[in-house]
């Protein structure tokens, strides 16, 4: 099995910066994409960014421009870097990567536990 621990998260004034950080381990033979997605209180689980195992990225436009993704493969770790915060950029912020623990088995999903940002005056 794959796990993915996130970290990074915590309290920054509008403007403000964060970088989170989603390191994979356990049982890993291949990584395909990764993805950062977040969720804000009463609201639904929508992706903020994604990055291939050649780095490949696309970003939600509500970020584009103040959030950057990227990716060290030799450490099976994803990042977040984000700039210029904004109260709504609030939420739960979970990592996800499409993963196969085996040469021979599935592609699978998986998911952090999510680490909460908070933008806040």
């Amino acid at each position: 099995q794959v796990q993915l621990v996130e970290s990074g998260g915590g309290s920054v004034q509008p403007g403000g910066s964060l970088r989170l950080s989603c390191a994979a381990s356990g049982s890993i033979f291949s990584i395909n994409f990764m993805r950062w997605y977040r969720q804000a209180p009463g609201k639904q689980r929508d992706l903020v960014a994604s990055i291939t195992s050649g780095g490949s990225t696309n970003y939600a436009d509500s970020v584009k421009g103040r959030f950057t993704i990227s990716r060290d493969n030799a450490k099976n770790t994803v990042y977040i870097q984000m700039n210029s915060l904004k109260p709504e950029d609030t939420a739960v912020y979970y990592c996800y990567a499409l993963a196969k623990p085996t040469d021979r088995g599935p592609w699978s999903s998986y998911w952090g536990q999510g680490t909460q940002v908070t933008v806040s005056s």
